[in-house]
C-alpha cells in the first residue's frame, strides 16, 4: 500500500502520501465488496500487465547499465543480514498458508491435490524469485549512483522505479508507474477479502455482522497504520514482515503436526463439525504451544526495537541476526506434541 502511494507521488507530486493510500484502499474495498467471483476474475487478469511492465523495468535497467555487483564479503554481520532478510521473505511467502482454504474451498471436490499444490507453489515461487532478484539488482544502483540515491531519498522505492522508467520512456513510463501503483490493489484483495472470514471464525456472533462491514473496518484500520508509516516505510515493512513470519511459524508449528501426526492426513477430518465447538479440540494444546512459540520468537528476534538474547549471538552485536521464526517454529512444534497427546487423551477430540 505504501509503495503504491510512493509510485503515485513520484508521478504527480500533488498527490500526497495519504491520498495515494486512500485511493488504493478504496479500490481494494470496492473489488472485495462484490465477492469471490469478482476477486478471482480480477486476480486472474491483473498479473499480466504487471509482468509486462516488470519486464520493461528489467530491460530499461539493464540497458542503462546501472547494476553494480557489490561484494557482500563474509562474516557474522553478513550472516545476520542474510538471516534477517530470509525471515522477511518467509513472512511474505508463507502467508498464503493461513488463508489458502478461503479460496481452495471453491475448487471441485474431485480436483487433483497435486495440481492445487503445483499451481500454488509455482504462483508463489517464480514471482517471488523474479521480483526479489530484480529488486536486489535495482537496489545496488542506489549505493553509488546519485540519480537513484536522490530518487530513493525523495520517494523511496516509487522514486527509484520512476527514475528507471520515466527519463527514457516519458509519458509511457509514467503510465507504467501508475499501473504498478494500482497493481497493489491485486496484492491487497486476497488479504482484505479473507479477513472477514477470519473474524467470523472467531465466534458465531461475528457471523451476524455482514462481511462487507468487517472488510470496511479492516480497510480503515490498515489505512490508519499505513498513513503514519508512509514516512518511514522501510522500518515499518521490515518489522511488520518479520512479525508476520513469527506468528506464521507458530501457526505452522501447530497445523503441521496436527495434520500429519494426529490427524494422519485428510481422512482424519470431519468437515461437518467445523462450526460445532463441542466436537472440536478445546485448543488448550494450541494455546500452550502458542505461548512457547512466542518465547522462541522473542529469544531469536532481531528488531529495531528489540534484539533477543539468541538473536544477539548472530551477526553484529549492534543489529544481530533474526532467527525468530526458526525458533518460534521449533518451540511450538516441540511443545505441541506432548500437549496435544494429553489433550486428546483427556477430551477424546
Amino acid at each position: 500500500m505504501i509503495v503504491g502511494s510512493q509510485l503515485l507521488h513520484a508521478v504527480n507530486e500533488n498527490v500526497p502520501g495519504f491520498a495515494g493510500i486512500i485511493i488504493l484502499a478504496a479500490g481494494t474495498f470496492i473489488i472485495t465488496l462484490f465477492g469471490y467471483k469478482v476477486v478471482h476474475w480480477y486476480e486472474m487478469i491483473v498479473w499480466v500487465p504487471c509482468l509486462i511492465i516488470l519486464l520493461v523495468v528489467l530491460g530499461e535497467f539493464a540497458h542503462r547499465g546501472d547494476f553494480e555487483n557489490i561484494p557482500m564479503g563474509a562474516g557474522t554481520s553478513e550472516a545476520g543480514s542474510v538471516l534477517s532478510f530470509a525471515a522477511a521473505i518467509f513472512g511474505f511467502a508463507t502467508g498464503w498458508g493461513s488463508y489458502a482454504a478461503d479460496y481452495s474451498c471453491y475448487q471441485p471436490v474431485n480436483v487433483s491435490r497435486v495440481k492445487v499444490f503445483a499451481y500454488t507453489f509455482i504462483g508463489l515461487f517464480f514471482p517471488l524469485c523474479f521480483c526479489m532478484m530484480l529488486g536486489a539488482a535495482v537496489g545496488t544502483a542506489t549505493v553509488n549512483n546519485q540519480l537513484y540515491a536522490d530518487a530513493y531519498a525523495n520517494d523511496h522505492i516509487g522514486g527509484v522505479l520512476h527514475e528507471i522508467l520515466v527519463p527514457r520512456l516519458g509519458k509511457f513510463g509514467e503510465f507504467c508507474v501508475v499501473v504498478l501503483a494500482l497493481s497493489i490493489v491485486g496484492n491487497n484483495c486476497p488479504n482484505i477479502y479473507s479477513i472477514s472470514f477470519s473474524l467470523q471464525s472467531i465466534t458465531h456472533y461475528a457471523q451476524f455482522v455482514p462481511r462487507f462491514i468487517w472488510t470496511f473496518i479492516a480497510t480503515a484500520v490498515y489505512c490508519a497504520i499505513s498513513i503514519p508509516g508512509y514516512s518511514h516505510f522501510e522500518a515499518v515493512l521490515e518489522n511488520f514482515m518479520l512479525c508476520i513470519g513469527y506468528w506464521l511459524a507458530i501457526y505452522e508449528g501447530i497445523s503441521l503436526p496436527e495434520h500429519f501426526i494426529f490427524r494422519r492426513g485428510f481422512s482424519g477430518y470431519a468437515p461437518e463439525n467445523y462450526d460445532q465447538p463441542k466436537k472440536l479440540p478445546p485448543s488448550f494444546a494450541a494455546l500452550g504451544a502458542f505461548c512457547f512459540g512466542i518465547v522462541g520468537a522473542v529469544m531469536g528476534m532481531a528488531q529495531v526495537w528489540y534484539i533477543g538474547p539468541i538473536g544477539k549471538l548472530i551477526g553484529s552485536p549492534e543489529y544481530g541476526g533474526d532467527v525468530g521464526f526458526e525458533l518460534a517454529f521449533a518451540f511450538t512444534f516441540t511443545a505441541y506434541l506432548p500437549f496435544r497427546y494429553f489433550e486428546k487423551k483427556k477430551f477424546g477430540r
